[in-house]
């Protein structure tokens, strides 16, 4: 059984920015990658510094944008990917993509693709119960694919072993 592949975005968004700031997806074998994400000059206006982001632990410690479209294209080639479908996941990876002149390898799609035995709100509903049931922060990308992992093996689509 092939286990579906997941994934997640942190991004800062105001009136005047709208960028990605930390990721995480799934691989085949259900182990999890995330990083925090270096921004493109372009994503930055001048001086200003958003709210509730550290601009300069990102420019520190995020990976380059080759790198993490490198290791993308490295681990979800040709793959469906699935996210939580809230949030703008879609537009987030276009711009990650844009930003080094290249395509996804993957096609994002929500969730309520592979788990068609509920609706969306359902989904929902168990994933932040799952993630509250593990301690689980909802704003690290990781917790959220974590917890979308989680949701898929008590669907049955992840073998337990």
């Amino acid at each position: 059984m092939s286990i579906p592949r997941f994934l997640d975005l942190e991004y800062c968004q105001s009136d005047e920015v709208f960028f990605p700031t930390a990721i995480a997806w799934s691989l085949a074998d259900g182990r999890m990658k995330t990083v925090m994400i270096e921004p493109d000059e372009s994503w930055l206006p001048g001086d200003f510094d958003p709210p509730d982001v550290d601009v300069r632990l990102l420019l520190e410690q995020g990976v380059p944008l080759i790198e993490l479209v490198r290791a993308l294209h490295e681990d979800l080639p040709n793959e469906t990917v699935y996210t939580d479908g809230l949030d703008p996941d879609e537009t987030l990876v276009d711009l990650i993509f844009e930003a080094v002149g290249m395509e996804a390898p993957f096609e994002l799609a929500p969730v309520t693709e592979l788990i068609t035995s509920l609706d969306s709100q359902a989904i929902e509903d168990r994933r932040r119960h799952l993630m509250f049931e593990q301690g689980l922060e909802p704003q690290l990308p990781e917790n959220g694919v974590y917890a979308l992992l989680l949701l898929a093996q008590e669907e049955g689509l992840i073998d337990p072993s």
